[in-house]
């Protein structure tokens, strides 16, 4: 429904248009502000206790969620259709892991144990200064881990 530019007595009244055009204008921006969910990469183990760390990166995805940001968690996604063992299939997944991240706002690193690859992924996001928070175990913010 758009805005008319006469007032009810059929006069044009461009004040009254402008200043509702302006609320319009500002609702849909704040609509659309709202809409808004950022990406984030969750950085956790994979490798090792593979089972516990699968349930690990599923909680920590739906932690992000929870803060309002879309969770990005490769290691959920690619090990149901690439073998992990399979040192081709795992390089190409690790490429696939670099250009999601690339795509993300910021990086959330779960655990406090620091894998060979989520290593490889924290420098990766330092060298794109991008902003990594760090998260213990049960989600607690803490200060990057020594």
């Amino acid at each position: 429904m758009g805005i008319d530019k006469k007032n009810h007595e059929g006069y044009a009244d461009p004040t009254t248009y402008e200043e509702l055009s302006n609320i319009q204008c500002e609702e849909k921006a704040a609509d659309k502000k709202a809409a808004y969910l950022p990406l984030v990469y969750v950085c956790s183990p994979y490798a090792g206790d593979v089972e516990t760390n699968v349930m690990n990166a599923k909680r920590y995805s739906r932690f992000a969620m929870d803060q309002g940001t879309i969770p990005v968690t490769p290691h959920l996604l690619y090990p149901q259709f690439m073998d992990d063992t399979n040192k081709d299939e795992r390089e190409k997944a690790m490429h696939f892991n670099y250009v999601l991240l690339g795509k993300c706002k910021e990086v959330w690193v779960f655990g406090g144990v620091i894998t060979h690859g989520m290593a490889h992924e924290i420098s990766i996001a330092r060298k794109r200064h991008m902003v990594i928070r760090w998260f213990t175990q049960d989600m607690k913010e803490v200060g990057e881990y020594d």
